[in-house]
């Protein structure tokens, strides 16, 4: 059973930043590749970033690339979102993958999922 610590989130003004924190953990737990996805209301859940095992690469959506960075300390993932947008509201979700290495915006990657965390983006 995977545990999770999640912060950050909130309300924000179109151009502010916010940091979105997430930290998985259990007994004999490693999580390998870790990722960040979203569902905006009434949409489908879509992948905005992930960074691989070592943390040495990296994939981001289109819509995140040039304004959010994705990192990793061990089992914490961090998204850093700079230049908020009013259509970056959503639940953010991390997850965790114990098939993959690699950076992998496939949701079907991922088996442990974080509660989420809503981000609100005012304009």
């Amino acid at each position: 059973q995977v545990q999770w610590v999640e912060s950050g989130g909130g309300l924000v003004q179109a151009g502010g930043s916010l940091r979105l924190s997430c930290t998985a953990s259990g007994r004999s737990f490693t999580p390998l590749a870790m990722g960040w996805f979203r569902r905006a209301p009434g949409k489908e859940i879509e992948p905005i970033a992930a960074i691989s095992w070592h943390g040495s690469n990296t994939y981001y959506a289109e819509s995140a690339k040039g304004r959010f960075t994705i990192s990793r300390d061990k089992n914490t993932v961090v998204l850093q979102m700079n230049s908020a947008k009013p259509e970056d509201t959503a639940i953010y979700y991390c997850a965790t993958s114990q098939r993959t290495i690699n950076a992998s915006g496939n949701s079907r990657n991922y088996e442990h999922w974080g509660q989420g965390i809503q981000v609100t983006v005012a304009s």
